[in-house]
């Protein structure tokens, strides 16, 4: 654990339990996901039940209890995305970095996720990388798009 981070991230807060979300939030952008021994922490800090900091950590899709990648690429599967190839586009990239959907390459530079939607449904299909959109993906356009991460 590393407790001098965890301490920067709380010292911003006045502990109490509705400062839960954002500091989970900040937990997640510092780590890149939950670690089981700082919810601990915060749950004392904050005087919450650690069942109440797992579920609110495992009820929204922001967080994450587990490592996620350097790179964390979203693809929009919603009825849009979906019709324009959406679902080919993840595939495409489950393929190309070699992991399943939900999963982190070995080298953690990539998570691959679907989501039901990125917003810009005009666009279709469409995916992020980090906070990068990317309008119209076609599966010959990956290769270029993901050497930029790698």
């Amino acid at each position: 654990m590393d407790l001098q981070r965890l301490e920067g991230i709380l010292s911003r807060y006045a502990c109490q339990p509705a400062d839960l979300i954002p500091v989970l939030q900040d937990i997640q952008d510092s780590y890149n996901y939950l670690p089981k021994d700082e919810l601990k922490v915060v749950a004392e800090r904050l005087h919450l039940p650690l069942a109440q900091v797992f579920s609110v950590a495992t009820f929204f899709t922001m967080f994450s209890l587990v490592p996620k990648g350097k790179h964390v690429c979203k693809v929009c599967v919603g009825t849009t995305c979906h019709l324009k190839g959406g679902q080919r586009l993840a595939e495409s990239l489950s393929n190309r970095l070699g992991v399943d959907i939900g999963y982190t390459t070995k080298d953690m530079n990539f998570t691959l996720e679907t989501v039901a939607c990125l917003g810009s449904c005009a666009q279709a299909p469409v995916m992020m990388i980090d906070d990068t959109y990317y309008a119209r993906v076609t599966v010959d356009k990956v290769p270029k798009i993901l050497k930029k991460y790698q």
